[in-house]
């Protein structure tokens, strides 16, 4: 019997769990994944907020409505296999303003339609039952939100790709992929790996490196640098869960927000700039290669055409603590820009297609021996184990 190898690009969350699944499902196949980094989770996955969402916010029908459902009860069980750490501290969204009503009824009912557990809604005078500090017309409160560390669950999942067999390679870039006859091969500076079947989970460069693979040339990655404010200790515990706003359905970021850590501490954050490098973490990283790439992109100027006057609102207050807190404090008056300091940043690969607009479902493709991830934001890793069972679901070897 001729042996099969497996292989995938990017040891984030979500290419370790589709590793970990691919080994689970073909038990006989050679399954290996490649990382450029020297570690596990170091982009994305290493610059979240920790939080495992219950679904509020997708549109019902959609792969993420599905699969955050799905996946946050397979991490649930995970996670309390391996000893890893979670917390349910819960969350409440918040209108403070008449003209967010509309929305925040909307969002309500996804809510619903999505099955939220224990989702409660709250009036203006209950909110102090749940955080004594939080202040608001009405309140969405979804009680089952969780906090963890995914860093942690990646690693676990390393681990249980090379307990079954599969091999974690490190420092490995990929650098080409070709067909080659039924197979696919991937290049490495250090040589050539022959697969019958490749999945994509390149994160910040899915459209790079997804491109020979599927020939396709969009939708690209656009760079969206995520900003934290860590809260003083003296107020840390002013927040005993997560703040959230009501989103702008026009977005599918959701706002700057409380949320506590699951190791102790209390963020706020983040917000949502444009980056000027797909792995810029500071707002002086600069890449002219990833510049170049951005400003040759129709998308982006169209982009930036239908939804300038936010990105200004974004950027003053990436520029100012004040600005940045000034937003906050609507949800939580006793915590302002006096108590907290900068803390870390992440940046979401935010698929865009050639019109400018913001992909907001996860867009997974496939073609012959290849599985592309082209759009994994949030919530991907609270749907990593579900990803992972709906990507090999359609892997199929001849």
């Amino acid at each position: 019997m001729v042996e099969r190898t497996l292989g995938v690009v990017g040891g984030g969350i979500v290419g370790l769990a589709v590793t970990r699944e691919l080994g689970r499902r073909f038990p006989g196949a050679r399954v290996l994944v490649l990382e450029k980094e020297d570690r596990l989770g170091a982009h994305q996955t290493g610059h979240n907020s920790g939080v495992v969402h219950a679904g509020l916010y997708y549109r019902p029908g959609t792969l993420k409505a599905e699969l955050c459902a799905r996946g946050r009860s397979l991490l649930r069980d995970y996670v309390a296999e391996r000893g890893l750490p979670w917390e349910e501290c819960g969350k409440l969204v918040v209108a403070v303003d008449r003209d967010e009503m509309g929305r925040f009824d909307a969002l309500e009912q996804t809510a619903r339609a999505n099955g939220v557990p224990g989702l409660r809604r709250l009036a203006g005078r209950d909110l102090a039952e749940v955080e004594p500090h939080a202040v608001g017309l009405a309140a969405l409160h979804s009680p089952r939100t969780a906090i963890t560390d995914y860093v942690a669950v990646a690693r676990a999942f390393g681990d249980d790709v090379v307990a079954a067999g599969g091999r974690v390679l490190l420092s490995t870039p990929v650098t080409g992929i070709r067909r080659r006859g039924t197979r696919v091969e991937v290049a490495t500076p250090d040589g050539h790996h022959l697969v019958d079947h490749l999945v994509v989970c390149a994160g910040l460069h899915a459209d790079r490196v997804s491109a020979p693979a599927d020939g396709l040339e969009e939708p690209r990655i656009v760079p969206f640098r995520g900003e934290y404010m860590a809260v003083r200790p003296a107020k840390q515990d002013l927040v005993r869960g997560m703040v959230y706003p009501v989103p702008d359905p026009r977005y599918p970021f959701l706002g700057v927000h409380f949320t506590r850590r699951v190791h102790g501490g209390l963020e706020v954050g983040p917000n949502a700039v444009l980056g000027l490098a797909r792995e810029g973490y500071r707002r002086r990283d600069v890449d002219l290669a990833d510049l170049r790439e951005l400003a040759a992109y129709p998308g982006s100027w169209r982009l930036a055409a239908q939804h300038w006057r936010t990105g200004v609102k974004e950027l003053r207050g990436s520029l100012s603590v004040r600005a940045y807190m000034a937003v906050a404090s609507r949800y939580v008056p006793a915590i302002g820009a006096d108590d907290v300091v900068r803390a870390g940043a992440g940046v979401r690969a935010q698929a865009v297609d050639r019109d400018g607009s913001l992909v907001e479902d996860f867009r997974i493709g496939h073609a012959d021996g290849v599985t592309t991830v082209r759009n994994a934001p949030s919530p991907a890793a609270t749907s990593s184990l579900a990803i992972a069972e709906h990507v090999v679901d359609r892997v199929r070897l001849s």
